[in-house]
């Protein structure tokens, strides 16, 4: 079977920040939002931060968020726009870029390792202020960081990264965009200091993205420097993610951590060559929050000629898969509790992850509109109505920041 994962970059040009769509040999380009240098109320020099925030002493229970970038996270419009949002529909959450594809974070951070590479770049000016408003509207904070794909710590720290067998330099994504080694001990530290600052400022949750290996471009182009060569500690793809997400549990013990992963983790059995396997994920995450945008499923799965026509379908079917996965690792785990240590039975229940997807709210191979987002977020609880304690909600995805009230309005019915 053929998959398609779907392309997806980012674009500087003149005047702003875009989106690039492409699929097959079509392409669009949507505006993301304004810059800084657009926005006077982000840039203003004269104020000081306040001191760091705590997370919310009662957030809640199931999490209904949509994303924003940095840079919107930083305009005091988008942010009106956003709580607007919130008091106006059922959604209570937000998940925030605080390192995106270009590598850079987006706050003053302090840490040593952030000015010696100079992979700062401020675009949030206030971040604790900022955490601070949300909070004040008893809105849910999450951090999203993307970890591998890293083009600025791969300039910086190029003895890091995965390079070209044939040129020597950095290997280039077909978004050309370069890669982390996976396997490097020294990013792991790396990105684990900014989840820590971040949790410390009063993020509710942190979000790891982009933890795999690279899937487009010239796969047998790349030379790793870590995996590669000292594979025989390192191990299988699979089993380096794994060690990863061990690692983050270890580091961040006490803190709220998920993950994005491929929406065809919740149906394969194999790691598909990114060394994505969703019961590692189980194994060491709060949340386990796969991508399944209908448009990003190959033509011909489940039989339709375009699976991004058939929204409920495809995230039911997917949805379905993921939470069966997840009962049969649950079982497993509490199979080998013995029945006389109630102690480790109540210790395995504590430590059960829970499911939040992502979903689609942008026009890529059909046109979203309010009941077609909405078709999504009833086959989320569709698919979960056998076992509603795995789920923790849904969050919705769509690059521009502007999302479809329509699919939002609080309304049991809808469900």
């Amino acid at each position: 079977m053929k998959y398609f994962i779907g392309a997806l970059a980012l674009i500087f040009v003149a005047g702003g920040l875009f989106l690039f769509l492409k699929e097959n040999n079509s392409a669009v380009i949507i505006p993301i939002s304004e810059t800084p240098k657009t926005d006077s109320e982000s840039t203003d020099s004269e104020s000081i931060d306040i001191e760091p925030q705590k997370p919310l002493v009662n957030p809640p229970e199931e999490i209904k968020a949509v994303y924003l970038t940095s840079w919107s996270a930083g305009s005091n419009k988008k942010i009106d726009y956003l709580i607007n949002l919130m008091k106006e529909t059922e959604l209570n959450a937000v998940v925030i870029d605080i390192k995106d594809f270009s590598g850079f974070i987006a706050y003053d951070i302090k840490l040593d390792e952030v000015e010696k590479y100079e992979t700062k770049e401020i675009r949030i000016p206030k971040l604790n202020a900022l955490i601070k408003r949300l909070h004040d509207e008893n809105i849910y904070i999450i951090a999203r960081i993307t970890v591998f794909q890293d083009p600025i710590l791969a300039k910086a720290r190029p003895d890091l990264a995965i390079h070209s067998k044939k040129t020597g330099g950095l290997w280039l994504d077909n978004k050309k965009l370069a890669w982390i080694d996976p396997a490097s001990k020294e990013a792991w530290d790396y990105n684990l200091i900014i989840a820590k600052d971040a949790a410390e400022r009063g993020f509710d949750e942190i979000n790891f993205d982009y933890i795999r290996f690279a899937s487009d471009g010239n796969l047998e182009d790349m030379d790793f420097p870590f995996w590669q060569k000292t594979r025989t500690n390192a191990g299988t793809k699979s089993e380096v993610i794994r060690n990863f997400f061990k690692y983050l549990r270890e580091q961040l013990p006490g803190v709220k951590i998920s993950a994005d992963l491929f929406g065809l983790t919740t149906v394969q059995n194999d790691d598909m060559g990114i060394g994505q396997l969703i019961e590692d994920a189980y194994t060491y995450l709060d949340y386990v929050s796969p991508m399944i945008y209908p448009s990003h499923y190959a033509n011909g799965f489940l039989n339709y000629e375009n699976p991004a026509k058939y929204p409920y379908e495809v995230v039911k079917y997917s949805m379905e898969s993921a939470l069966r996965r997840l009962k049969n690792y649950e079982l497993g785990i509490m199979n080998n509790a013995t029945a006389t240590d109630t102690t480790a039975v109540t210790t395995v229940k504590k430590l059960t992850p829970k499911l939040r997807p992502w979903l689609q709210d942008f026009n890529l191979g059909a046109d979203y509109d309010a009941i077609m987002v909405r078709k999504q977020i009833k086959a989320v609880y569709g698919a979960a109505s056998s076992a509603p304690e795995l789920l923790n909600g849904w969050m919705l995805w769509n690059p521009s920041n502007v999302y479809t009230k329509g699919a939002l309005e609080p309304d049991a019915n809808m469900r």
